[in-house]
């Protein structure tokens, strides 16, 4: 089994999958205009409400990956504290590349929007119970989202807080 050790999640090191957004410390406005994409006409916009149960264990043991071909999908978070994230690019196969999957600590004042066919786990959060607003676009056909068992499970380790 693969372990993976999550890192402090910044903007830089996330650029290839999408991006990571804060409120701005200045009384101002910033606009994340290209974290809305959508490559289907057909697709309308969703937004969700999730209210996600922490993780009862000082590891993440998974198995699971899911993308969203046509869309991307973004978690803005509404009341939260830490959350995992975790990515990995496209293998040759059209799957993740497990090999080189990459795990991140958000803070609870970190939204992050997955770009188009970015393969990631499911939303996971870490300390206490959160909530996120959840932006993507759906046409209502199987393509919305795509979930996937890697290979071999990947134990994913992360600091307690």
């Amino acid at each position: 089994m693969k372990t993976l050790a999550a890192k402090p999640l910044t903007a830089d090191a996330f650029r290839a999958y999408g991006c990571v957004f804060e409120a701005p410390q200045e009384f101002k406005r910033t606009y994340f205009d290209d974290a809305l994409a959508s490559s289907r006409p057909a697709a309308r916009p969703s937004l969700s409400i999730a209210h996600v149960a922490p993780l009862a264990t000082p590891s993440l043991i998974t198995s699971k990956m899911e993308r969203h071909e046509f869309s991307s999908q973004s978690f803005i978070p509404i009341d939260a504290a830490r959350y995992l994230v975790i990515v990995a690019p496209m293998s040759a196969a059209d799957r993740p590349d497990e090999a080189r999957l990459e795990a991140f600590i958000a803070r609870g004042n970190q939204g992050v929007t997955y770009g188009q066919n970015v393969w990631h786990h499911p939303l996971t959060v870490l300390d206490r119970a959160a909530s996120f607003a959840i932006t993507m676009w759906l046409d209502g056909t199987r393509s919305d989202e795509q979930f996937v068992e890697l290979e071999m499970p990947v134990t994913v380790t992360f600091s307690v807080q």
